[in-house]
């Protein structure tokens, strides 16, 4: 596959990362798998082209930058606050367009205070996209995952639901068939007759005889737990989905969660809602909001344009990764996103740092801009 020519605009985007006093950096093409597979979400894990080492490990050609850059932070332990900005080659299948594509972005580690650092971000990329398109006006979706994940923690649900809902943030499909298992669990004959078996003979409320039957029936049928999971682990995942399986939402909590969801307004009026949301329900969201509140009086002290930006409660975005703000921006009229990002505040632990990292950050699709360009008939 021939290589993708960079953008005309390329060395004027590097001025504005210079300008924003930003740090560019560079990783390698060929990457580790594991990090990708593990934290980047179901969305990116699929499309990646996957490789392998002469020694067997799993690699793979770099699908993002967020990881590579925090990856390379950790392993040169320059310090905090860092601002890497980076443009280069990521590849990944695509529904539209190529496979191998050139993407830039500006990653913002390590910044203490999360409205100024969340309202600068969606402040550059709006800022980066309005020098490429002089003159169009720009729309940007905005969503907020620690408000929806206090809202789900505030309503009472078991662990193991909290962490399934929340992991389902931003997927509109599947959120709403998770609900909808809530609203009508079906629990009969899901486990098989041994495990009905299990629970009637009070077997899977006495956690160590469940442990043991199971290591005696591992142990029976041949199976290592050297080779698999140990009976403490069965058992553990066994009495969560069973847990899972029989919860039940009252319709009230359900209405109330989705009505939140439904929440679709101008930013400017967000706080507002929400804080009545809050009120009208009972639920105790307090630091959730006083944060959301921080940010959009942040927005407005950088002097972004808060009146293009609109929040939607349901709105994220296919990575794992992300903790809080989500955004994008667009041309309005149009749907191609050019820029989208947001806060990543557990990633660099995850990754190896031995201290907590805050972060956020936004890439932009050179290859989106460049034909928006084209399509406004001018050069950037």
């Amino acid at each position: 596959m021939p290589l993708i020519n960079l953008p005309a605009f390329s060395a004027d985007l590097l001025a504005d990362f210079e300008r924003l006093g930003t740090l560019r950096v560079d990783t390698p093409v060929i990457q580790p798998a594991e990090p990708f597979l593990a934290m980047a979400g179901e969305d990116l894990r699929r499309r990646i082209f996957m490789t392998e080492s002469e020694t067997g490990e799993s690699l793979c050609l770099r699908p993002e930058f967020t990881i590579p850059v925090c990856l390379r932070h950790i392993e040169t332990a320059t310090g905090t606050p860092k601002r890497y900005a980076y443009l280069g080659e990521v590849f990944r299948q695509r529904r539209e367009g190529g496979n191998e594509f050139y993407q830039a972005g500006i990653e913002d580690l390590g910044d203490t205070d999360i409205a100024a650092s969340d309202a600068r971000a969606v402040g550059n990329a709006m800022r980066v996209v309005a020098n490429r398109l002089p003159g169009r006006s720009l729309t940007v979706t905005l969503g907020d995952q620690a408000v929806f994940e206090a809202v789900v923690g505030a309503c009472g649900l078991p662990g193991g639901w909290q962490k399934r809902l929340i992991h389902a943030f931003g997927d509109q499909k599947h959120l709403q068939k998770l609900l909808a298992e809530l609203a009508d669990p079906k629990a009969a004959g899901v486990f098989g007759p041994e495990v009905e078996r299990l629970a009637i003979n009070g077997m899977l409320d006495d956690e160590a005889r469940l442990v043991a039957h199971i290591g005696e029936t591992m142990e029976a049928t041949g199976y290592s737990t050297n080779a698999s999971r140990s009976p403490q682990d069965i058992a553990r995942r066994l009495k969560e989905k069973m847990e899972l399986a029989n919860t039940r939402l009252d319709p009230e909590t359900l209405d109330l969660v989705r009505e939140f969801l439904a929440l679709d307004m101008p930013l400017a009026e967000a706080p507002a809602a929400l804080f009545r949301f809050a009120e009208k329900t009972g639920l105790t969201l307090d630091g959730a909001l006083s944060r959301f509140d921080a940010r959009v009086a942040a927005l407005a002290a950088v002097g972004a344009d808060v009146s293009v930006i609109r929040y939607r409660a349901a709105f994220g975005r296919p990575l794992d990764y992300y903790t809080g703000l989500v955004f994008e921006v667009e041309v309005e009229g149009t749907q191609a996103v050019l820029a989208g990002g947001g806060r990543f505040d557990r990633l660099l632990t995850l990754l190896g740092a031995q201290e907590h990292i805050p972060a956020v950050g936004f890439s932009l699709w050179l290859d989106r801009i460049e034909a928006a360009i084209a399509a406004s008939g001018g050069a950037a």
